[in-house]
Formats: structure tokens, sequence, C-alpha cells
């Protein structure tokens, strides 16, 4: 069982989640965040789409409020999505109930959620799975303020930042996911998106 005090730097407890991410889904690059929806956020910046998105009906709110938040024209569609969903008109995929050995499609921006009866159930964070290196080096620095960890500790040294959000995942709880993973504790997963409500029924106003 691994803690903080076993890096010398505590970005490297990111690094090595990353790591242990990719060797299990398959995807060349992970990176963390502090939630599935924060990275699909992300994912939507770097690459904004150009026409209407197309998405299951029950679905978690969250990803409703992301297409408002975004300004993003969508479509909600009657379709069966478990164990996971296709942001159509766009490389993003919501996997947040998914977590598998060797999951990660080809192209595909897949998002993940470590939060609390997911399969890899941290309690919180998210991470983004792609294989395009310029995905990853933007996702990198948009997660954490700008901040690129894999080049520069402390970030004062770093003297040009790209405009980025305080979306990263603290070291303590990718130690958390580094030990569930070693462990190989991880949740089941059942067909519960039957439970969402059906997000065509909600109205969503300026407050």
């Amino acid at each position: 069982m691994k803690s903080l005090q076993d890096y010398g730097d505590p970005f490297d407890a990111i690094k090595e989640f990353e790591q242990l991410l990719c060797e299990f889904t398959g995807a060349r690059y992970a990176i963390v965040t502090d939630c599935c929806t924060h990275a699909l956020e992300i994912s939507l910046r770097i690459e904004p789409p150009t026409h209407t998105v197309r998405f299951p009906c029950r679905t978690y709110l969250s990803v409703v409020m992301l297409m408002h938040k975004l300004g993003i024209n969508y479509e909600l569609i009657d379709r069966d999505w478990f164990p996971m969903y296709q942001l159509c008109g766009t490389r993003v995929w919501d996997c947040a109930r998914y977590f598998e050995k060797n999951m990660y499609q080809s192209g595909a921006l897949q998002c993940l959620s470590f939060n609390r009866g997911k399969p890899l159930a941290i309690g919180t964070g998210g991470a983004i799975l792609t294989d395009d290196p310029e995905i990853a080096h933007k996702a990198n620095r948009m997660r954490y303020d700008g901040r690129d960890i894999y080049k520069y500790s402390p970030w004062i040294t770093q003297q040009e930042f790209a405009v980025g959000y305080h979306y990263y995942l603290p070291p303590e709880d990718c130690v958390a996911g580094i030990n569930l993973l070693q462990e190989g504790q991880l949740t089941p997963q059942l067909p519960e998106h039957y439970n969402y409500p059906d997000c065509r029924s909600i109205r969503i106003v300026q407050s």
C-alpha cells in the first residue's frame, strides 16, 4: 500500500497513476482531472464541435449543463448506451461507467470517472484517454492552470502559460487510484443508466 510520502515529488504520483491507466486501458496517453465532467469539458474545448452534438437523453445532468456552459448546440436522443456513449459529432466519449482492460478505442477521446460507485472508485477524479500527442500536451496544461507538470516543478520556473483551468487531480487521490488499480479493486457495473431521468423533461434557465 503506497502513500504520498513514498514520492520525492508529489507530481510523480500523478505521472505514475497516468502510466498505470495507460497500461490498463491500452491508451497511449492518460491525463487525469478532478472529475469526468471536466475531462469532457477539456476535450470539447480542445476540439470544439462544429455541428449539433447528439447524445442519449438519459444521462447525468452535468453533461447537459456543460453544453450550455460551452454554448454547444445539442440534441438529446432516446437511445440505450450502457456502458458508454459517444457525443456524436465529436471524437469524445463519456465512459463514466466503463473501465475495462484494453478498453481504449484508437482515435477517441475517452473520458473516465473515478467517483463513488464507478468501476475505479477513488471517490473523485476523472481522466482523458487519447493516442494523440498534441491532444495530450494541450490537455496536460489545460487541466492545471496552464502548467506543464511534466516539464516544470516548481511552477515558477515555467515562463509561458496557455489558458488553463483548476481541474487537476491532487497527488493524494492519484495514490489512492494507484493502490486500487494495483490491487485489482474494481467495482462491477450494472446498466443503471435507466435510473437517470430523461433530460428532455427538464428546463434549464439562466440564474
